[in-house]
């Protein structure tokens, strides 16, 4: 039995939305939200779903925590049912797949390592075999190993953020692609260090930047089976991966640096990814939308 999450602060409006964080540090990626000071905000109550995803089933990787977390939320409140994939953060995943269930929502939860590509087809076809649909396809997990010189990247770790970056990505989309139908929809989580590049985080913007490219020419592909294929690029959200990523004392300055002076929270991004899963967008495809603070990136 994990630890459930007390769900406190949700009633916390815009203007209380931290601006600084405390020092600390994670040794392990992909992070624990559930140790993080202060918790990220998922979702706050005057979010109101109006049944936008009404009977759509949605797949979101990475969706135990961080974005993926607030965008089950959301989905859920939406009326759509849905599937979080996740590497091994149990309890972050048991929280979420509860606080799903206590909106009245459905969630299931699926364990496994999305580098393997045979993974993607038993996740998917457990994900069929629960719910008979796939509509929504939501690539949103990743890693990033900062490294002051491109001599510091390893092989190993250019290899390992590629294939969770982005190959996983691949094993996705051609894994829900034979069930899904027009009017269909598939978000990839890029990065606004595909447009500004990141000093510290070389293969992780060379991963980024292939995944607004694979978004342009997958929706090219894919346009005449009315399905849509889109992408969202975060600024600096307050995430398991920021504190798993980065040391105690760059956490204290995290984000400032935006026009908005702070970082962004997961529930700021989550309604992005309805809007792009719903019908409201159904002449979007090939886009990617900024979420970022204020940053304009010119693209």
């Amino acid at each position: 039995m994990y630890p459930v999450y007390p769900y406190a602060g949700l009633e916390r409006r815009c203007e209380d939305i931290p601006v600084t964080f405390p020092p600390q540090h994670q040794a392990v990626q992909p992070g624990l939200e559930y140790e993080m000071n202060p918790r990220p905000i998922f979702d706050y109550q005057g979010y109101r779903g109006s049944g936008k995803l009404e009977g759509k089933v949605a797949i979101i990787t990475g969706g135990d925590s961080g974005i993926g977390r607030a965008v089950a939320v959301a989905f859920a409140k939406e009326g759509a049912t849905v599937a979080i994939i996740y590497l091994c953060e149990e309890v972050d995943a048991a929280e979420t797949q509860h606080y799903i269930e206590q909106l009245g929502g459905c969630c299931l939860s699926i364990k496994g390592d999305l580098r393997d590509p045979q993974f993607s087809c038993r996740a998917v076809d457990q994900v069929i075999k629960a719910f008979n649909r796939i509509d929504v396809l939501v690539n949103n997990a990743g890693v990033q190993f900062p490294q002051n010189s491109i001599l510091d990247i390893s092989e190993e770790q250019l290899e390992n953020t590629f294939r969770t970056n982005i190959f996983a990505y691949f094993y996705m989309t051609k894994a829900v692609l034979p069930y899904m139908r027009p009017g269909s929809a598939i978000i990839n989580t890029a990065s606004i260090t595909a447009y500004q590049g990141a000093p510290l985080l070389i293969d992780y913007s060379s991963t980024k930047g292939a995944i607004v490219s694979f978004t342009r020419s997958l929706s090219l592909s894919l346009v005449k089976q009315g399905i849509r294929v889109n992408a969202v690029a975060p600024g600096p959200i307050w995430t398991p991966l920021i504190v798993s990523s980065y040391s105690a004392e760059y956490i204290k300055t995290f984000g400032l640096e935006t026009p908005m002076k702070r970082a962004g929270q997961p529930f700021e991004l989550a309604p992005t990814y309805v809007y792009l899963s719903s019908n409201d967008s159904r002449f979007v495809s090939g886009q990617v939308l900024h979420v970022n603070g204020g940053v304009i990136t010119g693209t």
